[in-house]
């Protein structure tokens, strides 16, 4: 009898499943919108996770120091430690910005040098081709072309594009404001997740043993885990290959006494957090800059940035950051395109951890099936 029950729940629960997948493949477009608002609703939240995550590598690394042999002062360990993270990340964005403000506004004036010496040249052009310039304004005299309504249409265009800037503009605004008020209320939620982590922790682990049989909690223990330790050694592997790349161009550039060495390499330091493809970035950039002062140069930097991107590729992202999430080479290309791919710069940012996660996890059902199996 008590089979035939556990038969008719395991067929009730497998009808609900393939009646509620029927009904959402027919209403797809609602139950995306339907996704896309919890997930607009809980997003504030996640980013608040995702900050609290970060802030605790280094975090927890700082507390350990403080105040080891002085019990009376352990309840400031947290909060020291939370405003020496917080200082040294403002100081970090505070020093790239006096990086390379100063030498983008230094680059805009010589644009801006360089601008009329360009018209000059269009000026001497204009005068060269002056006999087929004059041939030219008497065949569109021949043309009888109506350029009063062509006026009337531009000016037309123009009060369009007028309307519709400033309807982007009270959009940009919104979109500005919104994206604000998520950040104070990320930031707001990761200071509680990282002052009250272990009681957090302490009521998840409740929760997973009074939800899950003894054998599935544990397994849910194992996988976070594994996971906190991945993405932990991830972030902290990509920050320190960041850091090592842009020292070496910052190095290179001024051996080879080529322009904006510290703003490329601050630049390429800071796109090299995008795992594989984010130093490319920086190079684009750095070849624009290098070729407005010498064309000669910037391919000289092109050159350097492969002779690197390839060092970088082949021995310091495998062993700095490949190393620590045990991810081998190709799996970690592969997880980076399929993340830009499907969710961007953050798919990139997130699959490279969730990619080793899987195949931590799937190295270990492999063994174990060998085990169990007496194949070794």
């Amino acid at each position: 009898m008590d089979i035939n029950k556990k038969n008719q729940k395991s067929i009730l629960w497998v009808a609900l499943i393939c009646i509620s997948f029927y009904l959402g493949l027919q209403n797809f477009q609602v139950v995306l919108d339907v996704l896309s608002y919890l997930f607009s609703l809980i997003f504030p939240f996640l980013l608040g996770g995702a900050i609290a995550f970060i802030f605790n590598v280094p975090m927890k690394k700082i507390e350990s120091y403080l105040f080891r042999k002085k019990e009376k002062l352990h309840k400031f360990r947290r909060p020291l430690a939370f405003t020496i993270t917080f200082l040294c990340f403002i100081l970090v964005i505070i020093a790239g910005m006096f990086v390379v403000i100063p030498e983008l506004i230094a680059t805009g004036e010589l644009l801006v040098k360089q601008i009329p010496e360009g018209f000059q040249e269009l000026e001497k052009m204009f005068e060269k081709y002056e006999t087929q310039w004059t041939a030219l304004q008497a065949f569109q005299l021949d043309l009888n072309i109506d350029w009063d309504s062509i006026i009337q249409e531009i000016v037309e265009f123009v009060q369009g594009s007028v309307s519709g800037l400033l309807n982007s503009t009270l959009h940009v605004v919104s979109n500005i404001i919104s994206a604000v008020t998520t950040a104070i209320i990320g930031f707001t939620f990761s200071i509680y997740i990282l002052f009250q982590k272990e009681k957090l922790s302490l009521q998840a682990a409740k929760l997973n043993e009074a939800v899950f049989s003894d054998k599935t909690a544990k397994r849910i223990r194992y996988i976070l885990q594994l996971s906190h330790e991945t993405f932990a050694n991830f972030i902290s592997g990509q920050c320190m290959e960041s850091v090592i790349l842009g020292f070496l161009f910052f190095i290179a550039m001024s051996i080879f006494q080529m322009p904006y060495a510290l703003l490329v390499g601050v630049l390429i330091a800071i796109t090299a957090l995008i795992p594989v493809f984010g130093a490319f970035i920086g190079c684009v950039v750095g070849v624009f800059l290098i070729a407005m002062v010498n064309p000669v140069q910037a391919l000289w930097f092109l050159l350097l940035f492969l002779v690197l991107q390839q060092l970088e590729g082949n021995l310091i992202y495998p062993h700095v950051v490949g190393g620590k999430v045990g991810l081998p080479s190709f799996l970690v290309l592969v997880a980076v395109t399929i993340g830009g791919k499907t969710m961007g710069i953050s798919g990139m940012l997130l699959f490279i951890p969730v990619a080793s996660v899987l195949y931590s996890l799937l190295r270990d059902w492999v063994n174990h099936s060998f085990q169990s199996k007496q194949i070794i």
